[in-house]
């Protein structure tokens, strides 16, 4: 028991629940991090956050280092010291502290996890790292796989699929996200915001691709964002603010946005289009439903909110067609690593059958829903062909009535069919967009 406690209050061993979670049982870091994070200190939070962060996102390159350093390997009861060696090897690699300070601190760590046995093994084993980091590091430059810290199955088929830009997308999935805001124009145009995050302390600049896109120079927590609390902006990235430029609502429409939640880019639609005739907001989940009605809610916007199965309309809807259809499908989310790093440990080959037939169904039963003349607009936050660009080409060969809709403006590299922006292009995530219209 005194053991557990401690555990709670020692920020590594705090730090090692948390990334054991997303390793062993595959969870979300988001969720963990909310579980167990206002259990520390508030003055640990941040740290204990980097160190989670940090090492799930080189998670493959720490494991293969620690290999090397051990003996032999470890038993899957001392799992947690397996995990806290990793921790004890990112700050040593990637952490501005002082190195005998991270030593003697994560070894104290395994005292914390009840298991002072192997506080020798840890020491022997970081101060083993101090003294062979140069031929370490020759090792990990020597693997693709250790030097971008991806899993193999992934490396190898994004080497295959974008063999002029693959070790790009890797090094970006290793990258720290930066904060991009959606301005709300129908309260303050982005100039105007721009001058109050000015005044409030907060450099930032204009993002390129969107209007409505402003990128800060350092993130900070949405409380000291400006007029965050009434609605004059939120937290989205640049990629995903092109979708509702895209889809091209036009006043008096009614428009659907399958599988909304948490509501961001259904609130981007009516903040372009406040005169659309209706907006319908779905979601499968209704926990995530909830999200949709909040931050509409906060921005001060109406959309009619349905729990439903975007591949089963038979349950929910009401008959009556759709001029534009928003189906951002679930996807393996491979775009977006650089901002949820445990997607390195939690997605695996075997997932994507089920995926991808997900999509099939998706787009199969909204085609039905969709007005002839209309535009159903196609996105998944993957760069994954079979997610994207082939799913859109079997889609096509299945249904007669649909042809491709080239995107305007046109974003990222053309693909066989859509468009694919890679992870840091225009310092942007990695996301897939692809117009369908029924003829």
């Amino acid at each position: 028991m005194r053991a557990a406690k401690s555990s709670r209050s020692n920020p590594r061993a705090l730090c090692v629940r948390i990334v054991d979670e997303v390793v062993a049982r595959r969870r979300y870091l988001d969720a963990a991090l909310d579980e167990h994070l206002p259990r520390a200190p508030a003055a640990a939070r941040a740290f204990i956050q980097e160190m989670a962060y940090g090492t799930l996102r080189w998670f493959h390159q720490l494991a293969a280092i620690a290999a090397l350093l051990l003996e032999r390997p470890l038993k899957q009861k001392d799992r947690d010291i397996h995990a806290l060696l990793l921790i004890g090897l990112y700050q040593l690699r990637s952490m501005r502290l002082p190195a005998h300070a991270a030593v003697t601190e994560t070894v104290a760590a395994a005292e914390a996890l009840g298991k002072p046995w192997a506080k020798n093994l840890l020491n022997a084993c970081l101060r083993e790292y101090l003294r062979r980091a140069a031929r370490l590091d020759e090792v990990i430059e020597s693997d693709p796989v250790l030097q971008y810290s991806h899993p193999a199955w992934l490396t190898e088929e994004i080497r295959g699929v974008y063999p002029e830009h693959w070790e790009q997308v890797l090094a970006a999935g290793n990258e720290r996200p930066p904060m991009v805001l959606r301005v709300n124009l129908l309260k303050n145009s982005r100039a105007e915001y721009l001058a109050r995050l000015k005044t409030a302390g907060l450099a930032a600049a204009p993002h390129p691709a969107a209007e409505s896109a402003v990128t800060l120079e350092t993130p900070v927590a949405v409380a000291e964002l400006p007029g965050f609390a009434q609605g004059c902006v939120s937290v989205q990235d640049a990629a995903a603010q092109l979708a509702a430029g895209l889809l091209d609502a036009q006043p008096g429409e009614r428009v659907l946005d399958a599988c909304a939640a948490p509501g961001g880019k259904t609130a981007h639609l009516l903040e372009r289009t406040p005169t659309l005739a209706e907006c319908l907001a779905l979601d499968a989940d209704p926990a995530r439903t909830a999200l949709i009605e909040q931050n509409l809610a906060r921005l001060g916007l109406q959309a009619r909110v349905v729990v439903g199965d975007a591949a089963a309309a038979a349950t929910w809807w009401d008959g009556r067609p759709f001029a534009r259809i928003l189906a951002d499908a679930p996807c393996s989310a491979t775009g977006v690593i650089r901002r949820h790093p445990d997607i390195k440990l939690r997605r695996r080959p075997e997932d994507l059958p089920k995926l991808i037939e997900t999509q099939r169904r998706i787009l199969d039963g909204l085609w039905p829903l969709l007005s002839r003349g209309g535009k159903l607009l196609y996105a998944t936050c993957s760069i994954l062909p079979r997610e994207n660009e082939q799913q859109i080409e079997a889609f096509l060969a299945r249904h007669a009535d649909a042809r491709e809709a080239p995107l305007a403006p046109p974003v990222g590299l053309a693909r066989a069919a859509g468009r694919q922006i890679l992870p840091g292009m225009e310092g942007m995530d990695g996301f897939y967009y692809a117009g369908l219209r029924k003829i």
